[in-house]
């Protein structure tokens, strides 16, 4: 804390303002004490008719230490003697304003339990409280007893009374005799303006200025008061050389008006320096001061010179201050945080649960009582800086916003005489900021605008308005609630436009609040964002249902967009088709079949548990280790541990599940799609598509029926149906959805994908039932393709459209074949797949020592027990020291450029790839959180300080993330790309404050320039046309308008030391589940081995128990997963949270839950099933009667919302939320009745697809979109789907040659 902050020890002498006005009155007892206009009272004929009313309240039963309530009307020297009677009386005064409803009188003086009330002609009205009292004796009040009681504005509309002690008000007086004035006192002689309402209790201080020092108080008519230009001359006729008021009042005043003025007074709202500047003056004092009411009106103050920065200054003898953050604690120098009140001028609330909350200790300031006023300042050793009301710093389009600060600017603009923001909303509940004004001949409405817009950021600009006056309260403060909205019209807008023009910008007016009176004004220039502009989108769908979000964002003038609509064609196809929600006896057969699914899984571990046992038993002496029979060992190794094994197994019985399936539309949950759904779980239970098998992939697609031509390159995984084409010399990288079959409502869709000769797929591409790719096509990464792609072309984005002639590979030449490579490959699966292994092997090092000489299996898990949790770090630690150690020497090879496949430098690349898209899995808690950044500059990748890293995957060799950038989850950055036998790598930078979205791609060599943004599910520009500042949505990607919203940065870029050690602690807790991912499969497989020890019947009962083991591990993993959510984060809620808040860091814990122990053992296993909704109801969201839901990404569940018969394609994201600069954005969703979300698409927060709706594969439903009902839709973002297999036109603004993208220094390279 600062020393200068502190002033508790310099508290005046106690005593009481009886004692001081006694005081008064004996040296200055003929000077006028109160000058109404209509009449002049002495000190000493005020202290006279103060005690003859101080002696008819004794009389009327009225004792020292009660309360009277004041009533009468304001400016009569009656008003004045009531409150100086009442304090001689020994009772407290609460005031209440004449003007104030009787309603407002009657709860103020009923929570105040007042004894009397004083009303106009000084009319005495005992209370129920006082009745059948004898009379009083008087007594002068003791300085522990109230003087006061003011009741303020409650936040829940009910007043809420602060009394202030005879202690605490003189202390004030005296403290403010030692501020003001020191060179030439106040004193008689002084004339002290009192234009402030008695119930606001900066009138206290207009009070006391006068009678603390023998000067003469003049009220202000209230008529004068109200308009606020008037006071002028009312000034300078009753020759007043004292003020108190707030700044609004002051700058409406002439410079004339105060000539007489010495001590001149502000407080209560923001001093503009400007104006401040305007003050000065020989001889006069311009002070500023701070306090709340519950502090004893004045807490702080400075005096003003004329020069910026205008602060609330030091604190007054007596008070002490501190500025704390969040925690409680001091924050340094020029750190912004909460004002904290301290010292003798503390009040009290009279509703003890609220005193208790706003008066509490401050341990961590070692006060035993505290005032947290929830105002903001800067803590300056010179004076502190205002930087607004907690209550007044609200948020706008996820900015923080001081109206203050608002404020402030708009009084900087020439011409402005008054201003105040505000914000308001829409008809359809958009916030926007208003700046209302008050101006002079000198205003110039462009050139505010103008200044504005260079002072401000973009998002603190408000929308002027000119208003004939500002309202203010009877404090005297500017009454922000009563500022006119709707705002006056400028014009007709009827007049000016018609027809469809009139009808948008009836639609602009409701959403943007703005009033639209051309054609020429432009959607972006009134305040639209993205929100707004889906908004619109789904209001002008009623008409136009073909319309699309990237149309507002290529025709944002109103004409243009008139026109657009005007011309348009409609494409959409709308059904009246209902979808039904799935049958209950498809969620039975589907729950029944889970026991045998999971007893292939079993078997799987069985199989290892016995190769394991009969190994070991043969290379030690372990008495309780048996060797099991060869004969059954060595064939269930064969089938269940070989990955050739697997693969022919799960072949053999997809090949029986499927047979006599064809393609062409099927019901959703009918017999085809029933054995379709057992096939994939069985190819999963298996572990057929594991790693460890990726190089027999092309076996395994064979097996399952697909044509693999020779020399092709499939790195994805082949579909279950074995409806596959492959040409000779094809290429398929990785992650490209292959399946063939997708649910479109109620329909299972089926159909075979063809890829002809030397045709490349791009990665993370989705190639749709029927889709049919010719010889030599090429396919663009992230692509949707619905239809057929000719031979020979380029197609790329989603919905794929043409883009130019396929190029070929990068070398004419063949490369060279070399199929002993082909065994590095294997190879090198193999040991990626073992580094779990490693983790066990050294687990089991740790508890070796302990159950060695054990005589028992049961003695030695007892004995094992203490150490297991060690042995799980150990293992944990031992895999993560093998990825590390792997990467970095494949590292060695990898070099920017096209490689032979089958080289070492291709295997290098391939298994770097492979190897850390496992290890996501594998090591989840090292991702997503502070030690992310770290664990890649570890791996080799370059990473700024600040950036924040998820669940990304990259080749970290050749990877620059730059300072305080962002790539969010399943990011794609650089991965390689294959043609013709070559794999190609290119070096990937993501520039300084960058942005990558959820599951955002950039492709070799491309860039993400400085503060840029790559949308959810979009691609990254060309490097060319990349710049900075620039945001991109979409595949392909289109510009997006986009104002980048600024938050506090110590939440976001620039934390304090103390927020990263406390996320640092949160993140520790991640321990937790990740002990309990480890230790469940020893307790799961533990429990099975003991079975095998009994024998024959031992392995009988583990074979057919074994998938209900799993299962009831499943359940046990679900349960903790459910628990931990409601424990850690409890219900998601729309809303907003920094990066460096505890919200953040905790919903990160529970999705590692999630992530180690729900997915692989509960939400992968039953995909598809009635269990996996219920587990998701159990998190919360809202699921109704037959969902079919492939996708446990729901990331805030208790934001979903899936309507009866929803269907949620596999690969989806429902994305409640969104972390564009560094603030968790979070949002509902909702899918409709029958609604379907395409496999791999992402819908964003606020959007909705309504009842019975489609939304194709690898689609993007933008943030506030709505998607009319019984329509179609497809592509990124989405347009109206017409015919799921026309083939789509290109976007008019991505350049020809979209893939062929490599940095300059590569394409000099090429010519060469």
């Amino acid at each position: 804390m600062l020393p200068a902050l502190l002033a508790g020890d310099r508290a005046p002498a106690p005593r009481t303002l009886v004692e001081i006005f006694r005081g008064v009155v004996a040296a200055s007892g003929d000077a006028p004490a109160v000058d109404s206009g209509a009449e002049t009272l002495t000190y000493r004929e005020l202290e006279e008719a103060a005690a003859e009313v101080a002696a008819r309240l004794a009389a009327a039963g009225v004792a020292p230490g009660d309360r009277v309530g004041i009533r009468v009307v304001s400016g009569t020297t009656d008003l004045y003697v009531a409150i100086l009677g009442t304090l001689l009386a020994g009772a407290a005064y609460v005031p209440v304003d004449a003007e104030d409803p009787d309603e407002r009188a009657r709860v103020v003086f009923e929570e105040s339990a007042v004894a009397a009330v004083i009303s106009t002609g000084g009319v005495i009205t005992p209370t129920a409280a006082a009745s059948g009292r004898e009379p009083a004796a008087p007594r002068d009040p003791d300085p522990s007893e109230d003087a006061w009681i003011i009741f303020t504005s409650g936040s829940t509309g009910k007043p809420k009374g602060v009394a202030v002690s005879h202690r605490s008000a003189a202390a004030f007086v005296d403290a403010e005799a030692r501020m003001f004035l020191q060179d030439a006192p106040l004193g008689p002689g002084d004339r002290v303006m009192a234009g402030l309402s008695v119930a606001f209790d900066a009138s206290c201080e207009e009070m006391w200025l006068a009678w603390g020092h023998g000067a003469c108080l003049v009220p202000a008519p209230r008529s004068l008061m109200r308009s606020g230009v008037d006071v002028g001359p009312w000034l300078e006729a009753n020759r007043i050389t004292i003020v108190s008021t707030v700044p609004t009042l002051v700058s409406l005043w002439p410079d004339s008006a105060l000539e007489r003025v010495r001590l001149l007074i502000m407080g209560g709202e923001a001093c503009p320096p400007e104006l401040a500047a305007r003050l000065q003056a020989p001889g006069r004092e311009v002070w500023n001061t701070y306090g709340p009411t519950e502090a004893t009106v004045v807490a702080c103050g400075a005096i003003l010179d004329g020069t910026d920065p205008v602060r609330i200054g030091l604190p007054l003898d007596g008070w002490d201050l501190a500025v704390v953050d969040e925690e409680g604690l001091p924050v340094p120098v020029g750190g912004t945080g909460e004002l904290i009140i301290g010292g003798v001028g503390l009040a009290r609330y009279l509703d003890p649960a609220k005193d208790a909350e706003k008066y509490a200790p401050m341990p961590t300031l070692g006060w035993e009582r505290a005032y947290r006023s929830g105002d903001r300042v800067v803590n300056d050793p010179d004076g502190l800086l205002f930087a607004g009301r907690a209550d007044d710093q609200i948020k706008l389009g996820g900015r923080r916003i001081e109206l203050g600060e608002i404020d402030d600017q708009l009084l900087r603009v020439p011409g402005v005489v008054g201003a105040a923001a505000a914000v308001r909303s829409t008809k359809t509940g958009n916030q926007l900021l208003v700046g209302y004004l008050t101006v002079d001949a000198g205003y110039d409405a462009d050139l505010a605008k103008d200044l504005l817009r260079r002072r401000m950021p973009a998002a603190l600009v408000p929308r002027l308005a000119v208003v004939d006056e500002l309202p203010v309260r009877t404090s005297g403060k500017i009454d922000r609630d009563a500022l006119p909205w709707p705002l006056p019209r400028r014009g007709t807008p009827a007049a000016a436009l018609s027809g469809t023009s009139a009808w948008i910008a009836e639609i602009w007016g409701d959403v943007l609040g703005a009033e639209v009176t051309s054609g020429a004004e432009d959607f972006f220039d009134l305040g639209g964002g993205s929100l707004t502009a889906a908004q619109v989108v789904s209001r002008l769908r009623t008409r136009h249902p073909e319309l699309t979000v990237a149309d507002v964002y290529e025709h944002s003038a109103l004409a243009d967009l008139a026109a657009t609509l005007d011309a348009m064609g409609s494409t959409v196809v709308r059904s009246d088709r209902e979808v039904d929600p799935v049958r209950r006896g498809t969620q039975l057969a589907q729950l029944l079949a889970l026991v045998p699914l999971r007893g292939l899984a079993a078997l799987r571990g069985l199989s290892w548990l016995m190769l394991a046992s009969t190994v070991l038993a043969a290379f030690t002496d372990v008495p309780w280790i048996p060797a099991f029979p060869l004969w059954l060992v060595v064939p269930m190794a064969l089938v269940f541990v070989l990955p050739v094994g697997r693969m022919t197994l799960a072949a053999l019985l997809a090949r029986l599940l499927l047979a006599g399936v064809s393609p062409g539309a099927h019901p959703r949950g009918g017999w085809v799609h029933l054995r379709l759904w057992l096939a994939e779980h069985v190819q999963d239970e298996l572990g057929a598509t594991s790693l460890s098998g990726a190089m027999a992939f092309p076996y395994y697609a064979r097996l399952l029926g697909a044509r693999i031509g020779r020399d092709a390159d499939l790195h994805s995984l082949p579909p279950v149906t074995g409806m596959l084409e492959v040409g000779a010399g094809a290429s398929i990288e990785p992650e490209v959805d292959l399946a063939g079959y997708w649910i479109d409502g109620d329909v299972l869709r089926i159909g075979p994908v063809r890829i002809g000769k030397r045709a490349r797929i791009g990665a993370r591409s989705t190639l749709g039932p029927g889709a049919w790719i010719g010889k030599g096509a090429e396919v663009g990464p992230g692509s949707a393709v619905l239809g057929t792609v000719p031979a020979g072309e380029y197609w790329s984005g989603s919905p794929a459209a043409y883009r130019a002639e396929a190029r070929g590979p990068w070398s004419e030449d063949a490369p060279p074949r070399r199929p002993l490579w082909e065994l590095a490959y294997g190879a090198l699966s193999m040991l990626i797949a073992a580094q779990p292994v490693l983790g066990v092997l050294v687990g089991g090092a740790v508890v070796l020592p302990a159950v060695r000489g054990t005589d028992s299996f049961g003695e030695a898990a007892l004995a094992a027990l203490p150490w297991l949790p060690l042995a799980a770090l150990a293992g944990f630690a031992a895999v993560a020291l093998g990825v590390l150690v792997l990467t970095r020497l494949l590292a060695l090879w990898i070099v920017p450029d096209h490689h032979p496949m089958r080289s070492a430098t291709g295997v290098a690349i391939w298994g770097t790839l492979r190897l850390l898209d496992e290890a996501r899995t594998w090591l989840f808690p090292l991702y997503a959180g502070g030690l992310t950044p770290l664990w890649m500059r570890l791996l080799g990748a370059k990473v700024g300080k600040g950036a924040e890293i998820s669940t990304a995957l990259l080749i970290p060799s050749l990877v620059q993330v730059g300072e305080n950038s962002f790539l969010a989850d399943d990011t794609l950055v650089g991965p390689y790309e294959l043609g013709g036998g070559w794999i190609r790598v290119e070096r990937v930078k993501v520039g300084k404050r960058a942005f990558v979205g959820n599951s955002g791609m950039l492709a070799a060599g491309r860039k993400v320039p400085k503060k840029s943004l790559v949308a959810v599910l979009s691609a990254a520009p060309r490097r060319k046309s990349a710049k900075a500042g620039t945001s991109y949505l979409g595949s392909p990607p289109r510009r997006l308008r986009r104002a980048q919203e600024e938050h506090d940065s110590s939440l976001t870029y620039e934390p304090p030391t103390h927020l990263l050690i406390q996320r640092g602690l949160v993140e520790t807790a991640r321990l937790v589940p990740l002990l309990a991912s480890l230790l469940l499969p020893v307790a799961v497989w533990g429990g099975v081995y003991a079975l095998l020890l009994h024998g024959t019947a031992g392995i009988v009962l583990a074979i057919v128990l074994g998938g209900l083991v799993l299962l009831a591990a499943g359940v046990v993993a679900a349960a903790l997963t459910v628990a931990a959510k409601w424990l850690i984060i409890g219900r998601h809620r729309p809303g907003e949270h920094p990066l460096f808040t505890a919200y953040v860091w905790r919903s990160e814990l529970a999705d590692t839950f999630t992530e180690v122990l729900a997915a692989p053992w509960f939400a992968t296993v039953t995909a598809g099933t009635w269990a996996l909704n219920a587990w998701l109801r159990a998190l919360g969201a809202r699921i109704g009667k037959g969902v079919w839901i492939d996708s446990y990404w729901l990331p805030e569940t208790d934001l979903v919302s899936l309507g009866d018969g929803a269907t949620v394609n596999r690969g989806c994201v429902v994305q409640t939320h969104l972390f564009q600069d560094r603030v968790l954005s979070m949002d509902t969703v909702e899918l409709g009745a029958g609604a379907t979300l395409g496999p791999g698409s992402v819908v964003l927060p606020a959007a909705a697809i309504d009842r019975h709706a489609t939304v194709g594969p690898v689609s993007l439903v933008m943030r506030g979109e709505r998607v009319p009902p019984g329509t179609r839709w497809t592509g990124n973002p989405i347009g109206p789907w017409a015919d799921e297999h026309a083939p789509a036109e290109a976007a008019a603004d991505e350049p020809a040659h979209e893939h062929d993208d490599i940095d300059d220094e590569h394409d000099e390279k090429e010519r060469a």
